[in-house]
């Protein structure tokens, strides 16, 4: 009898053992996916997608680099003063122009092609970037500097 105790007690002590494994194997993954899925530091202080006329009105008047990404046609009928005017269909083979270290605040018309020149950007490893809903259609409509010409 007492040889069948030890026994019984070896196989207990290795059922405690391998219970004790997937414990510490579990507790690994949940913790790898705890650290995968936080935002790491530099990418807290990202942008949202999409800002007010109002936020980008703000981010304007702190000197936020402000892109255009209409036509020259719209840009010379009226644009931000001291934006960047980089037409929407250019806006890939000129990337190189845009500052990554920096935060880019994106204007269109109306807000599609804005969505579309942040995406690009974003893609493209641009972390700081924002658009403006609604758009220069907003900005105008809300009485905020306008500067007209080239």
């Amino acid at each position: 009898m007492a040889k069948r105790t030890a026994k019984n007690r070896k196989k207990q002590n290795n059922n405690l053992i391998w219970i004790a494994l997937g414990a510490v194997v579990v507790i690994g993954i949940v913790a790898g996916i705890a650290l995968t899925n936080s935002p790491a530091t530099d990418q807290t202080a990202a942008l949202p997608r999409e800002i007010s006329v109002q936020d980008a009105y703000q981010y304007y008047e702190d000197g936020t680099l402000i892109l255009d990404v209409r036509t020259q046609e719209e840009w010379d009928a009226g644009h931000v003063p001291n934006a960047t005017l980089i037409p929407l269909d250019q806006l890939e083979s000129r990337l190189s122009e845009l500052p990554e270290d920096q935060e880019i605040v994106v204007i269109c018309r109306s807000g599609n092609r804005s969505a579309t020149g942040r995406d690009i950007l974003l893609s493209s490893g641009f972390e700081n970037v924002t658009s403006v809903a609604g758009g220069f259609n907003q900005w105008t409509a809300n009485g905020y500097p306008v500067e007209v010409g080239p």
